[in-house]
């Protein structure tokens, strides 16, 4: 499972984790699609934000291996502004490559881009 160094291991002061600290001896996580309802607590708003723009200033809109993130907070944005890099993608896999989707980040979190 590649680290990945330097992204943050999550919202600071609060429970939201980013990352793993260590590979999972029970398996992989598969990432699942989640839906974002609009009645969201602001603190999960928050984490959202904080997490899609750490994925952002990371990686940018080059394709990235999943790696150490987080499955649970990956799975939020899954599917549509993070998308597989390749056909097939296996969900269950650390070292799938996913890309962020530029145009559905920017509807989504048009403060991340300066709109």
């Amino acid at each position: 499972m590649i680290k990945h160094r330097g992204f943050p291991g999550r919202l600071s002061g609060t429970d939201f984790h980013f990352t793993l600290r260590r590979f999972n001896p029970r398996g992989v996580t598969p990432l699942t699609e989640r839906a974002r309802f609009k009645d969201r607590r602001p603190a999960d708003r928050r984490a959202d934000a904080a997490f899609f723009e750490a994925l952002w200033q990371h990686f940018g809109a080059e394709p990235f291996v999943r790696g150490n993130l987080d499955a649970g907070r990956l799975s939020w944005f899954f599917g549509r502004e993070v998308i597989p890099a390749t056909d097939p993608f296996d969900v269950a896999d650390y070292d799938a490559l996913l890309v962020i989707d530029e145009r559905a980040a920017r509807q989504a979190f048009p403060e991340i881009f300066g709109e």
